[in-house]
């Protein structure tokens, strides 16, 4: 499975991040498989994001749930972020990664098998 991820690279503060992650290897409804968006800001450890899982259900970081949204194209087999009303605290590498993992681990970073590259976002006027 290969994981790219796509985006603007700057972003102002108070707009809409927006990233797509676009998926080759398999299918993203293959059965199992969660989809999440990981970033790690300058710094600081790797935080999980959000997921959205081989049925299409998502789930969110307590402390995003208000601002992100994860949707997908089964069409285009990608995954897109929405992170709404960004901060310079929103700088960071954001990646997708993905696995068949369970549903314990699905917010623990190191749980997951693939990853894309990474892109960098900077939130800056």
């Amino acid at each position: 499975v290969q994981l790219q991820e796509s985006g603007p690279g700057l972003v102002r503060p108070s707009q809409t991040l927006s990233l797509t992650c676009t998926v080759s290897g398999d299918s993203i409804t293959t059965n199992y498989y969660y989809w999440s968006w990981i970033r790690r800001p300058p710094g600081k450890g790797l935080e999980w994001i959000g997921y959205i899982d081989y049925s299409g259900s998502s789930s969110y970081s307590p402390s995003l749930k208000s601002r992100a949204s994860i949707s997908r194209d089964t069409g285009k087999n990608q995954i897109s972020l929405q992170l709404n009303s960004v901060t310079p605290e929103d700088t960071a590498v954001y990646y997708c990664a993905a696995g068949p993992i369970s549903t314990v681990s699905v917010q623990t970073p190191r749980a997951y098998q693939y990853w894309g590259q990474g892109t960098q976002v900077t939130v800056s006027s």
